[in-house]
């Protein structure tokens, strides 16, 4: 399943903003994979921290092969040695059990959340351990499918911004600026800055000063 987006986002982002219809018109339509599963989503998103995608994705599937169903009920028959075993560390493996049992003593409501705002979800997850805000926002993007997300927490939404609107850097102050131009369809915006910034369109380049560059 890809996020979902069609001509309405599309027209409103072009209308909005000259430089983003350019770079629209250049890639085309974006096709990036969601999980509509949140449990497996989190989980997901705290085995990948500071590790490559590649060996996120070993570990991940190590996980399916052993676990199959990604559930709390699951992970707690596990324990922690057992998910330290599939290659992740045992303060991942800590957050992902305690996760785990918040779901299954229903201190984490994993269908009531779907009703909040975004705002909301995002205070309930940071209050889960080894979740940040670009977790929770990513995990609002990649999993919620919500229409209104921009992470200034994201180097590459920043590096993408900074290619579109050829700035030296983007400070809070003009991140904000673009947030409010682009929304309320800012999770569409996201996925051209970050094609941008992953060389989608090759002759564009990042305005940021070389020593400075992430």
């Amino acid at each position: 399943m890809f996020f979902s987006y069609g001509e309405k986002e599309i027209e409103y982002l072009k209308q909005k903003d000259k430089r983003l219809a350019e770079v629209i018109d250049k890639i085309g339509k974006i096709e990036r994979e969601v999980d509509t599963d949140l449990f497996s989503a989190v989980v997901h998103h705290i085995i990948g921290q500071q590790i490559s995608t590649k060996a996120q994705a070993t570990i991940w599937q190590r996980m399916k092969d052993t676990l199959g169903e990604m559930n709390a009920d699951t992970i707690l028959l596990a324990g922690t040695d057992k998910l330290q075993s599939f290659g992740i560390t045992f303060r991942k493996a800590e957050y992902i059990t305690d996760f785990a049992e918040k779901v299954e003593n229903g201190a984490f409501d994993l269908e009531g959340i779907w009703e909040k705002a975004d705002d909301e979800v995002i205070t309930e997850l940071t209050a889960l351990k080894g979740v940040g805000v670009w977790t929770a926002e990513m995990l609002l993007l990649f999993c919620m499918q919500r229409p209104n997300v921009l992470s200034y927490g994201d180097l590459g939404i920043l590096r993408g911004m900074r290619m579109v609107y050829h700035h030296r850097k983007i400070d809070r102050k003009l991140f904000e600026k673009y947030r409010r131009r682009l929304s309320p369809y800012c999770s569409v915006a996201s996925l051209y800055f970050w094609a941008v910034a992953g060389g989608a369109i090759p002759e564009m380049k990042d305005y940021a000063p070389q020593k400075n560059r992430k």
